[in-house]
This record gives C-alpha cells, sequence and structure tokens, in this order.
C-alpha cells in the first residue's frame, strides 16, 4: 500500500499537472469503485482543480464548489499519467480522469478491487474519511509520546494504526522501528522516555529521508515505480537477507496477508519473535535466539 512518502510524491506530481486545469470528464470501467452516488459523478464533470491534499493514506482533489474526489489506492492501486483519452479497457484499468493536457489513470493489481473513488461535497465530509491520525512531521515529541502512550498497544499496531499516526503502514513501520532499534512487539507504555525520543526521531528521519530518495528518484516525470518493496530498505521485505548495520539475518513474524520484518541483532537482542503460525506448527525446534537460529 502506498504510503506517507509515496502519496506524497504522488501529491506533489498532480499539483504540478492538474492545479487550475479544467477535469473533462471521469471515465470509470469497474463501477465498483465508485462509492458514492450523492452528489453523481457527472457534477464533477467542468469544474477546475483548485488543490491536492494528502488525507492520511487518500489522495483528495479539490474541485470547483467545493467538490472533492477521494482516492485511495489500497494495497495495488497506482496512479499513471497517460495521454489524454487513454482507454480504460483491460482487466487493471478502472477509471480514468481527463485533463486539456493529459488523463490520470488509475489501475489495481490483482483480483481483489479494494481501491474506491468517492466524489464529496464540502470540507466537513472530506474530513470524515480522515482517520484523524497525528501528522508526525509536523507535530512535537510531547505530542507524538501523548499519542503513542495513549493506549498499551505494541509499537508495530500502534505506528500503523490510521486513528493514532497518519499514513504509515507496513513498510516505513518496518523501517521506522529498525532505525528506533525497537521491538515490533514493544508495548507503548512500557518504554522509556529515551526510547520515545529514539522513535520520534526515528519517525521524522526515515519518513523525510524517503520523502527526498522518491522525489529525487522521479524528477519531474510521474512517479512510476510505486512499490512497498525496494531495495534501499534496511529490513522490510528483506527476510533472510542480512541486516546492512549488524549482518544478523532479517526475521519476519507472518499474519494474515501482512508480515513484519526486524533484525533480532538491532531490535531484540538476540531474540527470535515468535511467528504464530511456524511456532505453533515447529513448537520446540522454534529458535528463540540468533545462537540457535545459526545452529540450525
Amino acid at each position: 500500500m502506498p504510503e506517507l512518502p509515496d502519496i506524497t510524491i504522488y501529491v506533489e506530481a498532480l499539483e504540478r499537472r492538474l492545479v487550475g486545469e479544467s477535469l473533462e470528464a471521469v471515465r470509470v470501467s469497474h463501477p465498483f469503485l465508485v462509492r458514492t452516488f450523492e452528489p453523481p459523478l457527472q457534477t464533477a464533470h467542468g469544474k477546475t482543480v483548485r488543490e491536492v491534499r494528502r488525507v492520511g493514506k487518500r489522495i483528495a482533489i479539490g474541485l470547483n464548489d467545493e467538490l472533492w474526489l477521494v482516492l485511495h489506492l489500497m494495497i495495488a492501486g497506482r496512479l499513471h499519467w497517460k495521454p489524454r483519452g487513454i482507454s480504460v479497457s483491460g482487466k487493471l484499468n478502472l477509471a480514468a480522469l481527463d485533463f486539456p493536457k493529459g488523463s490520470l489513470l488509475l489501475t489495481e493489481a490483482g483480483t481483489k478491487r479494494r481501491a474506491s473513488l468517492h466524489l464529496l461535497s464540502g470540507e466537513a465530509a472530506l474530513r470524515a474519511h480522515d482517520p484523524g491520525g497525528l501528522e508526525i512531521l509536523s507535530t512535537t515529541q510531547d505530542k507524538f509520546q501523548t499519542i503513542l502512550q495513549h493506549r498499551n498497544h505494541t509499537l508495530k499496531r500502534a505506528l500503523t494504526d490510521p486513528h493514532l499516526f497518519s499514513g504509515i503502514g507496513n513498510a516505513y513501520s518496518d523501517e521506522i522501528l529498525h532505525r528506533a532499534r525497537l521491538s515490533p512487539l514493544a508495548l507503548t507504555r512500557k518504554l522509556s522516555k529515551v526510547d520515545v525520543e529514539r522513535l520520534f526521531n526515528a519517525s521524522q528521519l526515515v519518513l523525510r529521508e524517503w520523502i527526498d530518495r522518491l522525489r529525487l528518484e522521479a524528477g519531474e516525470d510521474f512517479p512510476e515505480k510505486v512499490t512497498a518493496f525496494r531495495p534501499q530498505m534496511t529490513v522490510h521485505g528483506r527476510y533472510g537477507e542480512l541486516c546492512p548495520v549488524c549482518t544478523a539475518p532479517v526475521q519476519r513474524i507472518r499474519y494474515a496477508d501482512n508480515e513484519t520484518n526486524y533484525c533480532p541483532g538491532c531490535q531484540t537482542k538476540g531474540r527470535i519473535l515468535a511467528d504464530r503460525s511456524l511456532s505453533h506448527l515447529l513448537k520446540d525446534d522454534w529458535p528463540r535466539n540468533l545462537d540457535e537460529l545459526e545452529g540450525n
């Protein structure tokens, strides 16, 4: 799922192309994509784009008359800038927003259709689509700590809860926790003030570094390499590979369709965290630390 750094770069690219331009039409090939019926989608036709805004992991395109087109890409949705009038036929193409200088094409890989498009009227309606999480890049450490420790969650759950923190998902939470040298299963209310400070600084540094990196990568072009798995990441998506900091093999915790990646050398004092599916199967054969893991 595109997260805060990726959505930020999308927004910047859309601002350069859309602000001041008239939306000629919205062409939808899969009706399930549109989740609102009032106002009708055709109401947006002919309206001028006033602004483009990030709302959590959503992209909001503000039009005249206080209308908002809100795109939620979910896991596999992606945006592409194409020649005006690009066809929306094909399995991956969901919709196209036509402008005088080009068309914004929305695609979604896979068979699970989760991406959504809403047309909203008014700022209040837009706010209702904001989960309300704290914007880490524009807050203080004290506010960060208050939100973090309001309830006692694991760090992984807290960082990825959109009602607590805005725009952070599976990928960047892994990178932040590795930078902070904290276990994904550490409980928020058991963190020391030093731990919280380290986590706050890591959150800001990792997100800013990745925004800068993705901005440099895209340049003036439209961002096409939007993915949760990048070779420059330290632990996310690198299960079994060596940590670039301590050379311990990166481990994972799998649950449902997700997994958490972490380095036992940097984050858990060498302890291997139990993977629910495998540890239940292997029982006593599940390694408890790096020494046992490397001895297998």
